[in-house]
């Protein structure tokens, strides 16, 4: 029998009419990339749409030609629903939203559970925001050619999502995509500075810069930025703001920033 993980917040995150989203995305995504070409890896937020998904945007017109290139994408995010010790795979065979079914390569994640770190917990994956909010914009860039690798943290290091992050590198056919926000609920003028400071953090490749407050994917980001020490790559800060800057008041306020690696 097909496993499928139904969507979540569809309809709260995101609408889930099809076409609506549809070209919403493509609207989004209407203007030329604007990078470092090619990425590597990606860091993309994960809020409501109207709240950061101009953000994420910046960072997703860098695949708008890799149709075909892009078969494979590890997504790995922080866990909100469910507290547990270590990485969360999926038993699924789909991941579904609006525009249809996203296929999980079986095969990756089952070569990952000798991994101590790695264990199948549906539970977290079942009413987890932070991957799903991902997926419609990959299913509009890379069409039904690509397969998905969905992975939550929970108590876990930054070592452990290196680790995890090299046994799945590959080749150009696998994105590495982290699913994060930046610091919640300060003030806009408290929460420009501390975002911008795990920004030049994110762009030094230091994990150690980058603490307990200043993202909700942390581990997942500080697990990226070792693995990305270790391959040389160089990160670019492409879009930076928070949701003072696209929706709601200023007294509180999450930040958004887009990254990529090449």
């Amino acid at each position: 029998m097909i496993r499928i993980r139904e969507p979540a917040v569809a309809g709260l995150f995101y609408t889930d009419q099809p076409s609506q989203l549809r070209r919403y995305i493509e609207a989004l995504l209407h203007a030329d990339p604007s990078g470092p070409g090619r990425p590597k890896a990606l860091i993309v937020p994960h809020a409501g749409y109207r709240y950061c998904a101009a953000i994420a945007a910046n960072a997703y017109r860098l695949l708008k030609h890799c149709r075909g290139t892009i078969t494979r994408v590890v997504l790995v995010g922080p866990a909100h629903r469910l507290a547990f010790a270590g990485l969360a795979a999926s038993a699924m065979d789909f991941f579904s939203t609006p525009l249809g079914r996203v296929k999980l390569d079986r095969a990756a994640l089952e070569s990952l559970l000798p991994l101590a770190s790695v264990h199948i917990n549906e539970e977290a994956h079942c009413q987890e925001h932070s991957l799903e909010v991902q997926l419609p914009f990959l299913q509009t860039l890379l069409g039904e050619d690509f397969s998905l690798i969905p992975l939550l943290v929970g108590e876990a290091s930054a070592e452990s999502v290196a680790e995890l992050l090299e046994h799945l590198w590959g080749g150009p056919e696998t994105l590495l995509l982290i699913s994060s926000d930046l610091s919640h609920y300060y003030d806009y003028r408290s929460a420009r500075e501390l975002d911008l400071a795990t920004s030049r953090a994110i762009e030094r490749l230091d994990p150690e810069g980058i603490g307990c407050h200043q993202a909700c994917g942390r581990i997942p980001i500080n697990g990226l930025l070792v693995a990305a020490g270790h391959h040389q790559l160089h990160a670019t800060t492409l879009d930076l703001r928070n949701s003072g800057d696209t929706a709601g008041g200023r007294d509180r306020v999450v930040g958004y920033g887009a990254y990529a690696f090449v």
